[in-house]
């Protein structure tokens, strides 16, 4: 079943991914710059893996996650003190009909990949294996 934009339900459309993207530089170049006047912020290294678009590119969600270890959903709240401000400089380096209203999420998939590794990892699983390799197939 095919929205009216063209794609499936729940699939971004080529234009929310593009903009988003457009936004996503935007805002990653603005923290890189240390243009926020924050000292919360600017002691912070905060990177922006994605920016999702609603279907009517009026809301963007930036997704923030911190390369040195931090809490990264603290980050998310100092930059959202700085919404209105951010706002204004995508407005104005991004070509969009209306400027889209800006939330900071964290995220997690980092954090839970690394888990997921260090699971994997660990002697209790690799036991598990070698005794799967034991138990094996006769090929």
């Amino acid at each position: 079943m095919k929205h009216s934009s063209g794609t499936a339900p729940g699939i971004p459309s080529q234009r929310q991914l593009r903009v988003g993207e457009l936004i996503r530089h935007v805002v990653a170049e603005i923290i890189a710059r240390g243009e926020i006047s924050d000292p919360e912020i600017a002691g912070l290294l905060i990177t922006v893996p994605e920016v999702r678009m609603s279907p009517d590119l009026k809301h963007a969600t930036v997704f923030v996650t911190l390369t040195a270890g931090g809490d990264a959903s603290h980050a998310a709240k100092l930059l959202d003190r700085h919404v209105k401000f951010l706002r204004g400089q995508v407005a104005r380096k991004v070509n969009l009909k209306y400027a889209p209203d800006i939330r900071f999420r964290y995220d997690s998939r980092f954090e839970e990949s690394a888990r997921i590794d260090a699971i994997l990892r660990s002697p209790q699983v690799a036991q598990d294996l070698k005794g799967d390799d034991e138990d094996g197939d006769a090929t």
